[in-house]
Parts: structure tokens; C-alpha cells; sequence
């Protein structure tokens, strides 16, 4: 069996305040082997970009590593920091951020921006490195890449931007590329657009995809495994189609109940209740337990142990069953 990409283990981020430690992260484990795409899913708070930001260190103090190991192509990256970390960064591990506007140099064309990334970790002339600003433009699918690099940020549309922010991202042939919510701004006819180029572009070039989103359905989309978070933890983690048909944590369920699908006949879509806990006021036990329909009394004495089941796991004490599942 070849070695993942990249693989984290045990993973937690602290952040120290007056009132306490909070732990935003805690204990997540999981791998992305090449040419994969891990769709990692979770309402706001659960520390979906917190866990990426971990990886490509960009934590903002006072946040750090507080335990645990990342390792990128078998090297131990979590403990570089400065110069070590910024020759990483672009060359070996890629980011597209949310907001591609705000991604941008606004004072720079897109051909500086493209250019200037490959010149900092390629052995290439300037010459070369704008042939290949245009031909990575060409590859996201930007109609007149020879005259649209020497536009501006704001010269292109929403779409257009996010595919911009792909090429830059893949312009120095990373192994690995952090997508942070890279549709949530577009309209659902450029969202498939994207998804189709990230999977298309993944499978090719065998790069690992740690896609972070909110979406079951982007997950179900495009995502060749899933893994899904709740308060800082790792709820359940498995293939897209497993997960998505027979999820075995109650979260999961939740959130799967909760979504629109074209093939569900009920008329009436599922509510989680209540609402994630706050990281500085969080229940003993499992964090789920008071919104789950399951909780029984050891889940309010601790976490629940994560159990393999097949080619997924799930942190569960009383997982549900095909038969369980609403």
C-alpha cells in the first residue's frame, strides 16, 4: 500500500484565553492518499478550517499545535515554523480560500500573481513562468488566457476569480491542496463548474484534496471519502457512498436528514436540535449528547471510543445500524 499524501494523527489546536484553554481541534486523525479528495463536513464551529489552517500553518496566535503529528509525503511538518514552513507553502501544499476577491493582489495583474508563485519555488526562467501562468490559466477553463493574464482581480467575474485562485493554487505542483470552502460564494451553476475542475484536476495530476465545506451536497458531489466533525472532533469518517447512505453516528444521520435531496419523499426535512456547543462550555462526555436522540448514560461520561467498521470509523457508543438509520 503506497503512503498517503498527507496524514494527521491525533491532532489538537489550542487557543489560550483569560477565562481558560479552548481546544477548537481535538484528537483528529485521518489520511488523503493521492489523487483523493477528503470532503472534511461540519456545521460552523465543528474546526474544519481550523484543522487546515493547522496543516499549512496558518494559525493565528495565540492558536497553535497543542499535540499530535502532521506528516506531508512522510516528513513531519508540524513543528516548522518561519522559512521552513513558507517554502512548504505554494510549492507542496496549496490553499484556495473561501473568498476569492479578498485572495487576490488587487494592485497586481493575475499573470504577476501566477508568475511570481512559480519564479519563488520553481527553477524557471520569467519567460517560462508566464507560458505557464497562460497555459494554467488555460487548464481551469479561462476563455483568452493569452490576453485575460494581464487583467486585474476585479476585470473578472466570481466564477472566473475561483478559477484563478485554482491556478494559483496548482500553478507550483503541489501534492496537496487545503480547499476552504471554495464554492460558497458562487451561484449553484458555477459551484458544479468548480467541483467538476477540482475532481478533474485531482484525478490527473493525482494531487490529495482536503476539502472543507459545510455542504453534504458538494461532499456527495465531489468527495471520494468524508469525514465528518462536531466540536472539535472527528464524528464519523468513510467512504462518500457509505457515509452518505448508512452514516453510523447520530450527527451524521442529522446532517443527512437535514439535507434537500432530488430522491426523498418526504415533504419535510429532518432538525437537528439545539445548536453546537460553545469550545470554553462543552458538555462531559460526547458534545453530541444533548441534540441526540440516542444519548443513553455512558455517553455523558465520556467521549465515544472510535470504532472501525470496515473501511470507515465512527466515535459513537451506540452507532446506528442500516436498519437504524431515519
Amino acid at each position: 500500500m503506497t503512503s498517503p499524501i498527507l496524514s494527521i494523527r491525533n491532532l489538537s489546536v489550542d487557543i489560550p484565553t483569560r477565562q481558560g484553554t479552548l481546544r477548537p481541534v481535538n484528537g483528529v486523525s485521518y489520511d488523503i492518499a493521492a489523487g483523493e479528495i477528503l470532503g472534511v463536513v461540519g456545521e460552523s464551529g465543528a474546526g474544519k478550517s481550523m484543522a487546515g489552517n493547522a496543516v499549512i500553518g496558518l494559525l493565528s496566535p495565540p492558536a497553535h499545535i497543542a499535540a499530535g503529528e502532521i506528516h506531508l509525503n512522510g516528513t513531519r511538518i508540524d513543528h516548522l515554523q518561519g522559512e521552513a514552513m513558507r517554502c512548504l507553502r505554494g510549492k507542496e501544499i496549496g490553499m484556495v480560500f473561501q473568498d476569492p476577491l479578498t485572495s487576490l493582489n488587487p494592485l497586481l495583474k493575475i499573470g504577476d500573481q501566477l508568475t511570481e508563485t512559480m519564479l519563488a519555488h520553481l527553477d524557471i526562467s520569467q519567460a517560462d513562468a508566464r507560458n505557464r501562468a497562460v497555459a494554467a490559466l488555460e487548464e481551469v477553463g479561462i476563455p483568452g488566457a493569452s490576453e485575460r493574464v494581464d487583467s486585474y482581480p476585479h476585470e473578472f467575474s466570481g466564477g472566473m476569480r475561483q478559477r484563478v485562485v485554482i491556478a494559483l493554487a496548482l500553478c507550483a505542483e503541489p501534492s496537496l491542496i487545503i480547499a476552504d470552502e471554495p464554492t460558497t460564494a458562487l451561484d449553484v451553476s458555477v459551484q458544479a463548474q468548480i467541483i467538476a475542475l477540482l475532481k478533474r484536476l485531482c484525478h490527473e495530476r493525482g494531487t490529495a484534496v482536503m476539502l472543507i465545506t459545510h455542504d453534504m451536497g458538494v461532499i456527495a458531489e465531489a468527495a471520494d471519502r468524508v469525514a465528518v466533525m462536531y466540536a472539535g472532533r472527528l464524528a464519523e469518517l468513510g467512504p462518500v457512498r457509505d457515509v452518505l447512505t448508512t452514516p453510523r453516528h447520530p450527527y451524521t444521520d442529522g446532517l443527512m436528514g437535514s439535507t434537500p435531496l432530488a430522491s426523498r419523499s418526504k415533504t419535510r426535512l429532518h432538525q437537528i436540535p439545539g445548536a453546537m456547543p460553545r469550545l470554553d462550555a462543552l458538555p462531559t462526555g460526547c458534545a453530541f449528547g444533548p441534540r441526540c436522540p440516542r444519548v443513553q448514560d455512558d455517553c455523558r461520561q465520556e467521549p465515544g471510543p472510535s470504532i472501525q467498521d470496515g473501511a470507515g470509523r465512527s466515535a459513537c457508543f451506540h452507532p446506528l445500524t442500516s436498519q437504524g438509520v431515519t
